[in-house]
């Protein structure tokens, strides 16, 4: 087993942001896995989106297919089923009397993160890999850096480890977003992005728009789009990691 520094575990749902982290992970580490998580969501489609960006990105890009290992599945729908949520239950996508989305799953990254750790604990992965994000969200909470600072400094009391949560996207737009996957992999990352992950809040997956495929009106969708067009309307810049 390779040094605990030497590899990451990614969290990854199959959408936009964390296939913008596998990419930015297998370009810095020898050894990176994935891990996903079935708490319950509405849409098994954005599961399913998992598996064809990694066949993609082991297929297209030839340096980082090697260093991709293992892919997780956990089952959670326990938790799931405790939160009464627009991401679980057939429920108006709104704001909440807290001041929050509905879409919000009380402790979700929180719960995440902490399976995720378990897991890397086991595997002897050093790095935890989120796309949580405080520039483009939806206000919610545990995407805040200053709560997975916390979280990582009680994983690492309770688990007498070093793990260090990277969060590559946590101080970029979505725009920004679409520029690093340029940067990180070209136009071919850009198009595997379009046309494999998945984000959408409703499940669809209908038409392909130039952005990818969604509803198009959902708060996911609409951040999606607006950035996308925002990044090109700037000439579709590269970003470097």
């Amino acid at each position: 087993m390779a040094p605990m520094n030497d590899g990451a575990l990614v969290l990854f749902s199959g959408g936009q942001d964390s296939t913008a982290c596998l990419a930015w992970a297998l370009s810095r580490f020898a050894r990176v896995e994935t891990v996903g998580f079935d708490y319950g969501q509405r849409h098994a489609v954005e599961l399913e989106a998992r598996r064809a960006v990694r066949e993609r990105l082991a297929r297209e890009f030839p340096a980082w297919g090697p260093r991709l290992g293992d892919d997780h599945m956990i089952d959670i729908r326990s938790f799931g089923a405790l939160s009464d949520t627009a991401m679980t239950t057939e429920r108006e996508i709104a704001i909440t009397e807290k001041g929050l989305p509905s879409t919000f799953v009380p402790g979700r990254n929180l719960v995440f993160l902490t399976y995720a750790a378990a897991l890397a604990d086991r595997r002897g992965l050093g790095r935890l890999v989120g796309g949580m994000c405080e520039t483009d969200y939806s206000g919610y909470p545990d995407c805040r850096r200053d709560t997975l600072d916390a979280l990582e400094q009680a994983l690492n009391l309770g688990m007498a480890q070093d793990f260090r949560i990277e969060t590559p996207l946590m101080r970029l737009t979505k725009a920004e977003t679409w520029a690093l996957a340029k940067g990180l992999g070209g136009e071919p990352l850009v198009a595997l992005t379009v046309e494999e992950s998945h984000t959408c809040y409703l499940g669809e997956r209908g038409e392909l728009h130039p952005w990818g495929f969604g509803c198009g009106a959902c708060p996911a969708c609409e951040l999606r789009r607006t950035g996308f067009e925002a990044w090109v309307a700037d000439g579709r810049p590269a970003l470097e990691p």
